[in-house]
């Protein structure tokens, strides 16, 4: 039954919108970006989103003294958009999103939990805040991270609502600039996305770290 309920929801769902953030982020056509930890400089953030002529869309912030692995992802002009901390449940990370700056439960809007630890593969299963038996995701991310190749499904379907690609130019070439295209398909919540990519790369600099170690 409940199983029937999910893929019911799912196709009424895509029927529409996907507003997950909020709907000033859905926009009617394909909304393309760049993506990087070198777009920003270290007092602006440690991740930054543009659009393609080079214009700040969002950033990702750490919390000062913060022990839970927060970040903060804002737009150009600093408004907070959504809040995400990290937790570790039974060996995989869990990341819990909530609107605004907010970590109250009222404020949830999404969690993404590692399906797979392969050094290789990327696999999130995102929950949104309703979804509280969290035995079917809403959203999944698959794809390989460290070659830059991922998208954004819908629910357990092959439908596609986002794309992130590898950006190799002289300048990333030259300049040790790694960034990277992200594609939202039309009527999909960028924020969402851009929260989802911002998610994976802190579990990649945590790779990174574990590696180094």
């Amino acid at each position: 039954m409940v199983l029937m309920e999910q893929s019911s929801s799912l196709s009424q769902h895509l029927g529409k919108p996907i507003c997950v953030v909020s709907s000033q982020f859905v926009s009617p056509y394909p909304v393309d970006m760049l993506s990087g930890k070198k777009l920003l400089t270290l007092s602006d953030g440690n991740f930054g989103v543009t659009d393609v002529n080079g214009n700040l869309m969002f950033k990702v912030k750490g919390k000062l003294l913060s022990v839970h692995g927060k970040r903060l992802l804002v737009d150009a002009v600093g408004n907070r958009i959504v809040t995400f901390q990290k937790k570790l449940i039974s060996g995989r990370k869990r990341w819990q999103c909530f609107r605004g700056d907010s970590t109250d439960p009222r404020d949830h809007v999404f969690t993404a939990k590692q399906s797979s630890r392969t050094q290789f593969k990327t696999s999130l299963d995102v929950f949104l805040a309703s979804n509280r038996r969290q035995d079917v995701a809403d959203f999944k991310v698959k794809g390989n991270w460290f070659e830059k190749r991922c998208a954004v499904y819908a629910g357990e379907t092959t439908t596609t609502i986002a794309e992130m690609n590898k950006k190799q130019t002289v300048q990333s070439v030259a300049f040790g600039i790694d960034t990277f295209t992200i594609t939202v398909y039309p009527n999909v919540d960028y924020a969402f996305v851009v929260a989802l990519v911002a998610i994976l790369n802190e579990i990649n600099d945590d790779k990174c770290d574990d590696d180094e170690k």
